[in-house]
């Protein structure tokens, strides 16, 4: 059974950082690309960050470029979403994913992901 857990959200202020770790279970990890997700209320999911199975490809939302960084460590079955000069709009259940086309780079659509985490709320306050 595969599973993806998250953690590391929090309330935090604007300016502020975060890093959020997700841990996969049940899965050859180094054959998944991964990625971070993110749903505030009232509005649909959308793409946030991927990193191809290596790790060495990234791909990263306009609106988060600059500001977060994705990395993985295969050995610990762990994704990571450093997060820096956050913003309140940041504020999002944040979810990571894992998707089979694992040296695959512009792939940001969420029905593209096979497998998916529950979530962790991160909160910026103004």
């Amino acid at each position: 059974q595969v599973q993806l857990v998250e953690s590391g959200g929090g309330l935090v202020q604007a300016g502020g950082s975060l890093t959020l770790s997700c841990a996969a279970s049940g899965l050859t990890f180094s054959d998944y690309a991964m990625g971070w997700f993110r749903q505030a209320p009232g509005k649909e999911r959308e793409f946030v960050a991927r990193i191809t199975w290596t790790g060495a490809g990234t791909y990263y939302a306009d609106s988060v470029k600059g500001r977060f960084t994705i990395s993985r460590i295969n050995a610990k079955n762990t994704v990571y979403l450093q997060m820096n000069s956050l913003k309140p709009e940041d504020t999002a259940v944040y979810y990571c994913a894992a998707d089979r086309q694992a040296g695959h780079l512009l792939r940001g659509r969420d029905v593209q992901y096979d497998y998916w985490g529950q979530g962790t709320q991160v909160t910026v306050s103004s």
